[in-house]
C-alpha cells in the first residue's frame, strides 16, 4: 500500500491536531500564567485526557461499524476490561501504604478477609505483564465471542442485541464480591504508576501527552487497514456480504480479525482512562456506556474515523459543560442531539462536511468551466 493513501489530508489534520495538543497543553499548563486566558488549569488536565481516551473507543467502534457493519452495543465490557486490567497493577503498586497496610493483598481483600490473592492477580505488579493483560483480556473475549456470533452467522441487530446482553451480564458477575474485583466499589485509591505519584501535575501531564500518541498510533493503524486490501473486503462484506462470501473470501475470519483488533484499541483506551480518572468499577460495563459511543460515531461521522474522534470530543465536552450548567437537562440535549444528527445530518457533522465541500467544489468547478466553453464555441 502506498504511504500517501494513509497520509492524506485527513490523516495530516488528525495527526497534526493531536501533535498540536500534546504540545500546547502543557505548555499553557506551566508556562502561562494562571490569571491568562490561555492558562490550562490542573484539573482540566486529566479531564482533557479523558477525552482522548474516549476518543480513542470511539475509533475503535468506527473500524467495525463503519467499515464492516458491525454494530457493536457491548464494547464498553473491552474498555472496562483493559480497564481493570490497569487498575489491577496500580492497586498492587499500594503495598503496605494502604489502610489496611497489607504488603500483598489490596484493601478490598483484606476487608473481605481474603487469605492469599487469586490466582489470575498474579503477575498484575510486574508492568510489562500489565500492559499485556490490557489488550489480552479483551482480545480473548473478543476472539470467544466472535468465534461463535461469526460462524453461526449472527448478523445486524440480533449481534447488536447479544453483544450489549454480554456486556450487561459481564457487569453483573463484576458487582460481586467474590469475583476478586471489588465488587461494587471496584478498584480505587491509586498511589502512584511506575513509581510516579498519580496526583502530582507532572505525572497527569504524561499521561495526557501518552494518551495523545496512543490516539495518533491508533488512528495510524485503522487508517492503514482500511486502505489496505483487508479494509477493502471490510466493506465490501459491510455492503454485500452475501456476495463477498459468494467470491470466496472466508467473511468470518475477516469479521472476526477486526472485530479482536477493535477490541484491543478499546482495552488500550479503558487503560489510559484509569490512572486519568482514579478508579475503575462496574459501571463502565453499563449498556447505556456502549449505547453512548455509537452516539459519539454517530455525531461525528460514522465510516470517517476522524469523525469518530471529533464526535467523542464534541458530545463530552457538550456533556461536561451541561452537566455543570443544566444537569437536568443533559440526557434530554444528548437525546436531541441524536435525533437531529439522525433526522437532519446522517452522515455525521465530519461526514455532511465533506458532501458540502465536494458539491461547493463542483460549483466552483463548473463556474470556472463555464466561460471557457463559451469563448471556445465563439
Amino acid at each position: 500500500m502506498r504511504t500517501r493513501s494513509v497520509l492524506d489530508r485527513q490523516t495530516i489534520v488528525v495527526i497534526g491536531f493531536l501533535a498540536g495538543a500534546a504540545m500546547l497543553v502543557p505548555i499553557f499548563n506551566g508556562l502561562v500564567a494562571q490569571d491568562s486566558a490561555l492558562h490550562v488549569p490542573d484539573h482540566l488536565v486529566p479531564l482533557l485526557g479523558k477525552y482522548l481516551c474516549f476518543a480513542l473507543l470511539a475509533l475503535s467502534v468506527d473500524l467495525i461499524w463503519g467499515f464492516c457493519g458491525i454494530l457493536s452495543l457491548g464494547h464498553g465490557a473491552f474498555f472496562a476490561l483493559g480497564g481493570y486490567a490497569m487498575g489491577m497493577y496500580l492497586m498492587r503498586q499500594v503495598g503496605s501504604r494502604g489502610v489496611y497496610a497489607h504488603p500483598v493483598l489490596p484493601d478490598f481483600m483484606v476487608f473481605l478477609n481474603w487469605q492469599e490473592l487469586p490466582w489470575f492477580w498474579y503477575g498484575s505488579d510486574i508492568f510489562p505483564i500489565a500492559v499485556l493483560m490490557v489488550v489480552l483480556a479483551p482480545g480473548i473475549l473478543a476472539l470467544a465471542f466472535g468465534w461463535f456470533a461469526f460462524r453461526s452467522r449472527v448478523t445486524g441487530v440480533y449481534l447488536s442485541i447479544i453483544t450489549q446482553a454480554m456486556t450487561f451480564a459481564l457487569m453483573l458477575a463484576f458487582f460481586r464480591n467474590d469475583m476478586g474485583f471489588g465488587g461494587n466499589n471496584g478498584l480505587t485509591d491509586f498511589k502512584d504508576i511506575l513509581g510516579f505519584p498519580l496526583q502530582a501535575g507532572s505525572t497527569r501531564l504524561v499521561l495526557f501527552v501518552v494518551s495523545a500518541i496512543a490516539l495518533g498510533l491508533g488512528y495510524l493503524l485503522c487508517r492503514w487497514l482500511v486502505e489496505s486490501k483487508f479494509g477493502k473486503v471490510l466493506v465490501a462484506i459491510r455492503d454485500a456480504e452475501n456476495r463477498t462470501r459468494f467470491l470466496g473470501y472466508r467473511v468470518e475470519r475477516y469479521k472476526l480479525t477486526v472485530f479482536i483488533i477493535s477490541a484491543m484499541l478499546a482495552g488500550l483506551a479503558g487503560a489510559l482512562y484509569v490512572p486519568q480518572v482514579g478508579i475503575i468499577n462496574p459501571g463502565e460495563f453499563a449498556p447505556e456506556n456502549s449505547i453512548e459511543i455509537v452516539i459519539w460515531v454517530a455525531v461525528g461521522g460514522r465510516g470517517t474515523l476522524a469523525g469518530a474522534i471529533l464526535g467523542a470530543l464534541v458530545v463530552n465536552a457538550g456533556k461536561t459543560w451541561f452537566t455543570g450548567a443544566l444537569p437536568e437537562f443533559w440526557l434530554f440535549a444528548l437525546g436531541g442531539l441524536f435525533v437531529f444528527v439522525t433526522l437532519l445530518m446522517p452522515r455525521g457533522i465530519l461526514g455532511t462536511g465533506q458532501e458540502l465541500w465536494d458539491r461547493m467544489r463542483q460549483r466552483s468547478q463548473l463556474h470556472q468551466a463555464a466561460p471557457a466553453t463559451s469563448q471556445a464555441a465563439e
